[in-house]
């Protein structure tokens, strides 16, 4: 290459392919700012009063690394926010450096986040809901038997004959309490028929109907099962691995009678890989965000962005002239100032980059959330220094 392709000079248009990655090649807007962000650079640096020792397509590679380290920054802000909500819902392609079926836009923000996988894990050990199969068997009741082994002697799905069962209900429970104290057969049938269709059957006696609030029933109903409890043998069960000793013993009319159960499977609760994390985000590295496009970035990002250009710029110059530390001229020499264009360049970097983080961690959820406890705080300050009215009867 002759030596003035080292040599910068103002570019006219942008041409596909001036920049290493070529991330932004499709954005119009790119590409235009590409030509006067390398301009504006170029000026900032002494062009053309000064010879700057690099072409217009190193300028072009600081920008398009300063738009990728915004949507580095802003994407990171967004991943904080947002990852555990997105956790679970669908991930890039493995090794993808830009996806196309990647977001710039946060994730299912709904607030949940990991709280809604935890209450199916919740909600299967609790017995009303989660995402394992609850399924039924049962044993066949014998006269005199009281304990049974639920893994060989219970009625369970044919599949899961051998495997570990976890109990989770034992449905052994005495006649309904309120079974008890109602009496709908007192009466003659016409008598019977009359209060049944105005809703009153099924009060006792039926001949002499009494308006009674519903705490009376639920208080007489409690009655009968604390007497159930104290001076009977209360229908209950003891479990101790998976023998069932119940209560009461079991008498000959309960001889051949059912008695249910609801169950998981030991392998099911074990399962530590579930579906909705195979394939789908369970980290920083996998959540689906690609990088923003510089159209759709706002003019203080953009403002950053061309500020970033410049320093990247200067710091790349610096180290340029820094391979010499004087150029040797007729009658003296010219003393380069690489060393200190590379400090400059590489303090307005950190300075840059500090402003970002601070601005983002301003406005992140954890602050919202903050600024909004102290307004609450500071309103109910002022409203109790307002006067209260006086009511007047």
């Amino acid at each position: 290459m002759a030596k003035s392709d080292y040599i910068y000079t103002d570019p006219t248009t942008y041409t596909i392919g001036n920049t290493p990655y070529a991330l932004y090649d499709d954005d119009n807007t790119f590409k235009t700012d590409a030509v006067n962000v390398t301009k504006w650079v170029a000026k900032r640096l002494g062009h053309p009063v000064m010879q700057l020792e690099f072409n217009s397509g190193s300028i072009y590679a600081t920008f398009e690394e300063s738009i990728s380290e915004y949507s580095t920054h802003i994407n990171n802000y967004n991943i904080k926010n947002w990852m555990w909500n997105s956790y679970g819902s669908e991930a890039r392609e493995s090794g993808s450096v830009y996806s196309e079926t990647g977001t710039s836009e946060p994730q299912n923000p709904n607030g949940m986040g990991t709280n809604f996988f935890l209450s199916e894990q919740y909600g299967a050990a609790a017995g009303v809901g989660g995402d394992m199969d609850l399924h039924t068997g049962s044993i066949t009741l014998e006269n005199k038997k009281q304990v049974y082994d639920l893994q060989t002697e219970a009625t369970v799905v044919s599949d899961h004959s051998g495997s570990r069962l976890e109990i989770q209900r034992v449905f052994n429970y005495g006649p309904n309490a309120i079974t008890r104290f109602y009496d709908p057969f007192a009466g003659s049938f016409d008598q019977r028929s009359m209060l049944d269709s105005f809703g009153f059957g099924n009060v006792a006696p039926a001949v002499s109907f009494i308006l009674r609030p519903i705490s009376y029933d639920i208080a007489r109903a409690q009655g009968i099962e604390t007497n159930d409890k104290v001076r009977k043998s209360a229908y209950s069960f003891e479990l101790v691995n998976n023998k069932l000793r119940i209560f009461p013993r079991p008498k000959s009319s309960d001889d051949g009678e059912k008695l249910y159960f609801n169950y998981y499977l030991r392998n099911d609760m074990n399962i530590t890989t579930n579906s909705y994390t195979k394939n789908k985000v369970t980290d920083p590295s996998n959540v689906p965000y690609k990088f923003i496009r510089y159209e759709n970035i706002n003019s203080s990002g953009r403002q950053w962005i061309r500020k970033f250009t410049l320093a990247l710029s200067k710091e790349l110059l610096g180290i340029i002239r820094s391979k010499y530390a004087s150029m040797p001229l007729p009658n003296g020499e010219v003393t380069m100032d690489g060393e200190g264009l590379k400090a400059e360049g590489r303090e307005e970097k950190t300075q840059l980059l500090e402003e970002l983080k601070e601005f983002l961690d301003s406005v992140s959820l954890t602050e919202k959330t903050k600024a909004e406890a102290e307004e609450a705080e500071a309103n109910q300050q002022v409203l109790n220094k307002s006067p209260l009215g006086i009511w007047i009867g």
